[in-house]
C-alpha cells in the first residue's frame, strides 16, 4: 500500500508534531486540522505541510480535511475532563466517526495512538474510554486497516509531565507528591513518531496494536527525584499515604479552570495511577531501533538549552 497524503488528526499537539515533521521530511503531503492554525504555525512552514482550520468534532469538517488523503493518524486525546462526557465524545466516538468516513471515502488506512493499559473495565474513565475506542476500532469489519499504538508516558521537550514537575520544584521548597509509588516506563517522543510513521505503508503492521515503553521502569517519586536533580533545585520531596493522595486530588478539582490546565491531577487520575503504566514485552522489535534512555535526554532539555547542549541533542537525533 502506497501512502503518500497523510492526515494527522491531532497534529498540532505535542506528538502531532514530531509526526508532521518526519512525514514532511519523507516528502509524504500531510494535512493537519486545527481549530485555531496559529497553535499549528510551527508546522505551517514546512513545504509539504498543509494546516487547515477545521473542527474535527464536526462530521462535515471532519470529511473535508479526510477527503483526498491515503491515510488517517488519529492522536487526539485529553488527560481530564473538562465536562462531563468529554472522555466519550473524544476518545470513543471521535475514533469511530474518522474510521466511519474514512471508509466512506475509500481512505485505507488508519492509525490510532491510545494508551498503555487501556481496559473497557479499567480503574479510571481515562483508561476505560481509551479501552472502549479500541475495542469499537478492533470490531469493524468495513473501513481502514488499523494500527493501535499504546505509548506509556511521552517524554521531550515539549512534554507536560517532567517539565511540570520541574517548574513546581521551581516554586515549591516542599512538594507534596500523591501517589509516589505509581510506576512509569517513560518512552521518548521522537520514538513514538518513529514507530507510527514506519507503519504507515508496512503490511505486516495492519491489524495490530503495539505497546510502546522507553528501557527503563521508575516509580513517579523517583522521577520527580531525577528533575530536581537535574535541574539543581535541591527540595524536600514528601510522598503521600493512598488516601492522602486521593484528597490531594479532591482538592486539585476545586481549583479554578485556568489552574488545573496547568496542574491536571483529578482523581481520575489517581485511579488511573493505580494500574502501573508499564511493558509486559520489549521494544517491539520489527521497527528496528531501540527507544532512547531517560536519562540521556532530559538533561538535554530541562538545564536551559545552553549551545553545547543544543549540539549534543542534534547529534542525538542524528544518531551519532
Amino acid at each position: 500500500m502506497q501512502i503518500n497524503k497523510v492526515c494527522v488528526i491531532g497534529g498540532s499537539g505535542f506528538v502531532g508534531g514530531h509526526i508532521a515533521h518526519l512525514l514532511a521530511a519523507q516528502g509524504r503531503r500531510v494535512r493537519v486540522p486545527a481549530r485555531n492554525r496559529e497553535r499549528a504555525k510551527e508546522l505551517i512552514v514546512l513545504p509539504t505541510v498543509d494546516v487547515v482550520q477545521a473542527n474535527v468534532h464536526v462530521d462535515d469538517e471532519l470529511k473535508q480535511a479526510l477527503t483526498g488523503m491515503d491515510a488517517a493518524i488519529n492522536l487526539v486525546g485529553i488527560l481530564h475532563e473538562e465536562r462531563n462526557g468529554d472522555f466519550k465524545r473524544v476518545h470513543v466516538e471521535l475514533p469511530q466517526r474518522i474510521a466511519r468516513i474514512c471508509a466512506s471515502l475509500g481512505v485505507k488506512r488508519m492509525v490510532h495512538m491510545s494508551a498503555l493499559k487501556a481496559d473497557p473495565n479499567g480503574p479510571s474513565a481515562y483508561l476505560r474510554s481509551k479501552g472502549e475506542a479500541e475495542a469499537a476500532l478492533k470490531q469493524t469489519t468495513q473501513g481502514p486497516q488499523l494500527s493501535v499504538f499504546r505509548p506509556s508516558v511521552i517524554f521531550g521537550r515539549e512534554d507536560n509531565f517532567l517539565n511540570l514537575f520541574a517548574k513546581l520544584l521551581k516554586y515549591f521548597p516542599v512538594l507534596f507528591l500523591g501517589s509516589p509509588q505509581a510506576r512509569f516506563q517513560p518512552v521518548f517522543v521522537e520514538d513514538v513518531a518513529r514507530a507510527i510513521v514506519f507503519s504507515l505503508d508496512r503490511l505486516e503492521t495492519f491489524g495490530k496494536s503495539y505497546d510502546l515503553c522507553g528501557p527503563k521502569v521508575y516509580t513517579l517519586r523517583e522521577l520527580v527525584e531525577y528533575v530536581a536533580q537535574v535541574t539543581g533545585q535541591r527540595r524536600r520531596i514528601i510522598g503521600l499515604s493512598d488516601s492522602l493522595s486521593y484528597l490531594q486530588a479532591w482538592a486539585m478539582e476545586l481549583l479554578p479552570q485556568v489552574m488545573r490546565k496547568e496542574l491536571p491531577l483529578t482523581r481520575d487520575s489517581y485511579y488511573s495511577m493505580k494500574v502501573d503504566s508499564v511493558c509486559d514485552c520489549d521494544f517491539p522489535e520489527i521497527f528496528g531501533f531501540k527507544p532512547a534512555a531517560l536519562q540521556a535526554l532530559v538533561p538535554l532539555y530541562l538545564t536551559g538549552g545552553t549551545p553545547r547542549e543544543r549540539y549534543r541533542m542534534f547529534r542525538f537525533k542524528a544518531r551519532r
